[in-house]
């Protein structure tokens, strides 16, 4: 026998063992690694390696081929008397390798470098703004299943109420103590709550369904969404990642003027060259050979009429206005910080009057459950007050659940 109750006891824990559950952190963590953004940033990095791969070539030797095959109408002559110089044919023939390899470009490779890297960094952190930004929306999704799981608990729980009423009521009908027909009023008000908790289903599947999207997880009717009690701490500093992108942009600019500093650098390349053709490099000798060249060149732009200074200066001021956008934003942030606290406050004081409310409703009821008991007042009194319980309870999970969903907004607000 003991063992039969131990297996009726291990049957009845499983079930609500293997019980899906979720939480808001997990959301908040599941939709920075599935969101298909994400995907960018990885893009990004493949991305930027081939640009640096590209840049870092300039660093190697450059090699080019070239040939040509050509007639002239006409070729250079030696005008000297009995000189026996045979003249250049008109058809030419050339066929050349060359080598140019960078020496010095004034560190303009480099700099190019740092710039792509700068790049890199502000468009992963726009990535990382952009996912940062859903939870709000993961906010909004997951308190309102939460206010959908505590309305069903509070139905749920009047139901049973009604029912247990229901055959009391039918008892004191079948012994002439109470009213004919008292338990058809229970029984149709029995019959809308089925129909309230149709609608509260049909509206939890929508919002499960949306948000198991947005987080690229599973989710089902059947999930527990966990209510953890939300701290708020007030007096920290914004820390969101906005910030740290306006800053990266500022970087990203300096950057940019360093290589357009380095624009106008001086160049030293060594080249070389060798060939095979008709005619060589010695013009005078009419056959094919080989040959080749080579040196040092330097190219230098002394002289812009400023252009490379005015732009460097029109890039400069890209950085204060970044500046402003960093003021704009920390404005209408700590101006929604200071909305989010009121309506906290408002939301608290709205708590503490339901709690008073719901505490007379009670002793209004009870009130209401003896008159009934007693045949004083009909089933339809008795509902209309036990409703107006219901509703003044479900009014202080709404209040308590938008307290938990403002705080959690002020959190990702400030940047916590």
């Amino acid at each position: 026998m003991k063992q039969l109750i131990i297996i009726l006891i291990i049957l009845n824990v499983l079930p609500s063992a293997a019980q899906q559950s979720i939480t808001l952190e997990e959301c908040y963590t599941l939709v920075t690694e599935n969101y298909p953004l994400v995907k960018q940033s990885q893009l990004m990095e493949v991305q930027n390696k081939l640009d640096v791969d590209v840049i870092s070539i300039s660093k190697l030797p450059q090699f080019s081929l070239d040939a040509q095959a050509t007639y002239q109408s006409d070729v250079i002559e030696i005008p000297i008397p009995n000189a026996n110089i045979e003249s250049l044919n008109k058809d030419q023939y050339r066929a050349t390798l060359s080598v140019n390899q960078l020496i010095y470009n004034g560190g303009l490779t480099n700099a190019s470098l740092k710039v792509k890297s700068a790049q890199l960094k502000t468009r992963q952190k726009q990535v990382e703004v952009s996912l940062y930004q859903l939870k709000q929306q993961i906010n909004q999704l997951y308190f309102s299943v939460l206010l959908v799981q505590e309305s069903e608990l509070l139905l749920n729980a009047k139901q049973t109420l009604l029912q247990a009423k229901l055959k009391e009521v039918q008892s004191g009908i079948k012994y002439g103590v109470i009213l004919p027909s008292s338990d058809k009023i229970l029984e149709a008000e029995l019959l809308k709550i089925r129909q309230q908790f149709q609608g509260l289903e049909s509206n939890k599947i929508t919002l499960i369904e949306t948000l198991s999207s947005l987080i690229s997880q599973p989710l089902n009717a059947s999930t527990l969404f966990q209510n953890l009690l939300i701290e708020t701490r007030l007096q920290t500093e914004l820390t969101r990642p906005e910030l740290e992108l306006f800053q990266l942009k500022k970087e990203e600019i300096e950057n940019s003027e360093s290589l357009m500093s380095k624009q106008n650098a001086p160049k030293l390349l060594g080249f070389a060259t060798g060939g095979y053709g008709n005619p060589g490099l010695n013009m005078l000798d009419n056959s094919f050979q080989t040959f080749y060249t080579v040196g040092v060149k330097l190219n230098w732009n002394v002289f812009d009429w400023n252009s490379n200074r005015k732009q460097r200066k029109s890039i400069s001021i890209n950085k204060d206005l970044v500046d402003t956008e960093t003021e704009i934003f920390t404005l209408n942030t700590n101006i929604e910080l200071n909305k989010q606290l009121k309506e906290i406050d408002k939301i608290e004081n709205f708590i503490t009057s339901d709690l008073d409310i719901i505490n007379l409703r009670k002793e209004v009821l009870q009130t209401a459950e003896s008159q009934l008991r007693n045949g004083v007042i009909t089933s339809s009194a008795y509902v209309t007050e036990l409703t107006n319980l219901y509703e003044d309870e479900n009014t202080l999970v709404k209040h308590k659940i938008e307290l938990q969903l403002t705080k959690a907004n002020y959190n990702a607000i400030k940047g916590q």
